[in-house]
């Protein structure tokens, strides 16, 4: 879905004349939304059952996909998306802990393994499906698609997943901390968008309040929403969940510049260049079974702290990009960037979720699903708060090219710099096999 639409961008600015900016939203909106209710579903998945919580983020998914593909509005989209986004936290709040829960410690890495080359298999035929979907179909096509996927999924999750996982079942919920939590996230999230404007600031300021009320809320309740423990006590937990928040915020944003980038500056078709963007997550799905299974035998935060260091490498040859950048040097910066990430993050979230336990697998698995989209969220408004300053609110085309270079560049090297202070989180972790709870397979 993300890389398919990355690619649509074009298509649906046109279809719907919308500026650079307002386009930047029909993938922010998705991204907010999931942020904001990740870590209470995966609370309540705890509480209720992680399969009837991820069976519900299914059924809601085709839904919202739909409406996306009857949209006749930029805004209508854009509150499809939102829909997507919440459907979408049900799914990453139980998918990894369900996971979790029925494989042994010792061949944990390998399934993470298996299921990040999976998501990374759809990222690798995304662009793809995505650019023929649009020439041949149209946009709307590739949400159609996206509905049937996901019916797939939701009937064969019916048929294969068997029992459920409640541990916390006798535990409550916390409806104040997840209203608090939803309004800071929110807050924090849209006030990178109008960033210079003064009304960012208050938003993102407004934001950053609500977290340290809900950090001293949590603090004082029985059965937090969030675990402020996990993070303040458990090291290997906090840093691993930092190191996954920067790779995300450095990586996330890529493709969209790319894809602007390959179509407007290289006058490309949408299908061509979901061809060229492959590479990188290709190279992530033959990358994340084998560094998976590694994790299982040395520290993965080693082989998480290598794949970092390739990012960063990879981000920085991207700070020289131009329009006369030949495509097999795109390719082999993209290559090494699709290494990089599959090397991180199957051991990243085997450290992550390896490290707390049984009963708080589902909330460890929403905290690492919102590190993710948080960084996704941050990096968009990074990408938004430097066009809007350097290319202005603009319909996009070939005429602001220099322009939209310019930025580009610079948005690579602070990508780039924060992928190296990603190493050092990577690192700050202590060995990881010293306390490893032990998530036996349920009977």
């Amino acid at each position: 879905m993300g890389a398919a639409v990355n690619i649509a961008l074009p298509a649906i600015g046109k279809n719907f004349n919308l500026d650079v900016i307002t386009l930047g939203w029909v993938a922010t909106a998705f991204i907010l939304t999931a942020a904001v209710f990740l870590v209470p579903f995966g609370r309540l998945a705890d509480i209720y059952g992680r399969k009837r919580i991820f069976l519900t983020g299914l059924t809601l998914f085709v839904i919202a996909s739909v409406f996306c593909g009857l949209s006749t509005s930029g805004l209508m989209l854009i509150s499809a998306r939102s829909l997507q986004g919440l459907a979408s936290a049900m799914i990453f709040g139980t998918s990894m802990a369900i996971l979790t829960a029925v494989f042994p410690p010792q061949q944990r890495g390998k399934a993470i393994g298996i299921i990040t080359a999976s998501v990374y298999l759809g990222s690798s035929l995304g662009p793809v499906l995505g650019g023929i979907i649009t020439q041949q179909l149209g946009w709307h096509g590739i949400f159609w698609f996206s509905a049937f996927l996901a019916l797939m999924a939701f009937v064969m999750s019916i048929i294969f997943i068997k029992g459920e996982w409640a541990e916390a079942q006798a535990e409550s919920f916390d409806l104040l901390g997840s209203v608090i939590y939803a309004f800071a996230s929110i807050f924090t999230l849209y006030g990178f968008t109008p960033l210079p404007h003064l009304h960012g600031y208050a938003c993102v300021g407004s934001g950053i309040l609500l977290f340290v009320l809900f950090g001293l809320v949590e603090n004082r309740r029985q059965y937090p929403v969030f675990k402020i423990n996990l993070l303040l006590k458990n090291r290997v937990f906090a840093f691993s969940c930092l190191a996954a928040f920067i790779n995300y915020n450095a990586t996330f944003g890529i493709a969209f510049l790319l894809s602007l980038y390959l179509q407007y500056a290289k006058g490309m078709e949408p299908a061509h260049a979901g061809l060229i963007l492959l590479a990188q997550p290709v190279m992530m799905t033959v990358t994340s079974p084998f560094a998976g299974r590694l994790s299982d035998k040395i520290d993965p935060g080693r082989v998480a702290s290598v794949g970092m260091g390739f990012v960063a490498v990879a981000l920085f040859a991207l700070t020289f990009l131009t329009p006369q950048t030949t495509l097999w040097q795109i390719i082999l910066v993209l290559l090494l960037l699709g290494t990089g990430f599959g090397l991180f993050s199957s051991p990243n979230t085997n450290a992550i979720m390896g490290a707390v336990e049984k009963k708080s697998l589902g909330v460890a698995s929403s905290i690492l699903g919102t590190m993710r989209l948080f960084g996704q969220m941050i990096s968009m408004g990074l990408i938004m708060l430097v066009l809007s300053v350097m290319v202005g609110k603009v319909n996009m085309s070939a005429h602001i090219v220099p322009q939209f270079m310019a930025s580009a560049r610079l948005l690579f090297l602070i990508f780039a710099l924060l992928c190296t202070l990603g190493i050092f989180a990577s690192l700050a972790r202590h060995g990881y096999s010293e306390k490893k709870p032990e998530h036996r397979k349920k009977p």
